[in-house]
């Protein structure tokens, strides 16, 4: 699938945009409020992504609470 079948949906501020399969709903990717200069991709989008599973850090994240949350995370940026 291409870009074609993404639509991107943006509230409040417009500062994050969060891309979404139009056909099925599958957040694909977004750049986040928090940190827009990087982006978040949902793992299960990409090919043969269980094989990643191994390097994965997994952070819980409280969507709820999303301000608190994002105050309380770091980001860095991925080390090469």
């Amino acid at each position: 699938m291409g870009h074609e079948a993404l639509t991107r949906y943006q509230s409040g501020t417009k500062i994050a945009k969060q891309w979404f399969y139009k056909h099925c709903g599958i957040h694909a990717h977004s750049y986040p409020r928090a940190a827009p200069d990087m982006v978040s991709i949902n793992i299960r989008c990409l090919d043969d992504f269980h094989l990643l599973m191994n390097n994965i850090e997994i952070v819980q994240f409280d969507g709820g609470n999303w301000e608190a949350a994002a105050a309380m995370f770091k980001f860095r940026p991925a080390s090469n």
